[in-house]
């Protein structure tokens, strides 16, 4: 191998990678890639690109996250022939050169759990320091399986929502936090908007499952957000959440009632933390009943 150059990131790099490094493996790793662009100061993030021979091999970036303060995004990929050389920590190391300007210096990253790259991917993550911090999973959850609700004009309730409807945003919003303790959050009612329900995000709509009526004052127990799958045919992407002021028992109660509803005819797809307990606990129940099938599984890790 001849001797790197480094330099900043700059336009159609991510052409000239795409034709080194070829498509990407997994979904996951698609949108990883979307991680890589020109370094900025606000947000802050600083990318760099590694040359064989004047030819991009190697690109990383390191960038803030205004929603997650605590921690920055590392995220960096290898040509496959420059891989076990020290690439990828030698840029990690000129990155670390600068410090971010919110004094946050732990590093958070993610992979996806499939064969010889995940197993590379964790044995780096590993090197640098970086600790399992979080599982996520992506699953599809057919029909049946689930027992459905029972509904009265004075009881449970199931009723659409509008995704702009302050009440279910405030309610996604205080979700989100609460369920990302392990990674503390500043999830807003504006960015709860542009992140999770506005139009750009891909959100066709929600359905809410109330204690009772709303014109009766009842409260929104759970809640699930649909949105525009990758394919025509592909189950359609959900997010699921409930009012955290409930117990884990009265979480599980109102998420299994609102999925028995959104899968009684068509299979959806869902992405379960191992911190949302209640969704994952009936998500593990329904794996172990042949109801649900694990798409990927992504493993976040962090420096201390």
């Amino acid at each position: 191998m001849n001797t790197l150059n480094f330099r900043p990131w700059q336009d159609g790099d991510d052409l000239a990678l795409l034709q080194i490094w070829g498509d990407p493996s997994t979904p996951q790793a698609h949108l990883d890639r979307t991680m890589l662009r020109p370094s900025t100061d606000d947000p802050w993030a600083r990318t760099l690109v590694a040359e064989d021979d004047g030819v991009p091999v190697a690109a990383a970036t390191v960038f803030e996250s205004s929603l997650h303060p605590d921690r920055l995004w590392f995220f960096a990929e290898v040509a496959k022939d420059h891989r076990r050389q020290g690439v990828a920590t030698e840029l990690l190391r000129r990155l670390r050169l600068e410090p971010a300007p919110s004094g946050a210096s732990a590093l958070k990253s993610r992979y996806t759990a499939e064969g010889a790259e995940a197993e590379a991917a964790a044995a780096f993550a590993a090197s640098v320091g970086q600790q399992p911090l979080q599982r996520s999973r992506a699953v599809v959850v057919e029909p049946g399986g689930l027992r459905l609700p029972v509904f009265d004009d004075e009881g449970l309730t199931l009723e659409e929502s509008a995704t702009g409807s302050v009440e279910l945003t405030q309610l996604v919003a205080d979700f989100y936090n609460a369920v990302h303790g392990w990674d503390r959050a500043e999830m807003t009612l504006g960015r709860a908007q542009t992140m999770l329900l506005g139009e750009p995000t891909g959100a066709k709509g929600a359905v809410v499952l109330r204690d009772k009526p709303r014109e009766l004052g009842g409260k929104i127990l759970s809640f699930a957000i649909s949105y525009e799958p990758d394919r025509i045919d592909a189950p359609a992407d959900v997010l699921m959440g409930w009012d955290p002021s409930l117990s884990d028992a009265e979480a599980r109660e109102a998420l299994s009632g609102l999925l028995a509803m959104l899968v009684h005819q068509y299979p959806v797809k869902l992405e379960v933390d191992d911190a949302m307990l209640p969704l994952a606990d009936l998500v593990d129940s329904l794996i172990a009943a042949g109801q649900t099938t694990v798409v990927t599984t992504t493993h976040i890790v962090a420096t201390a």
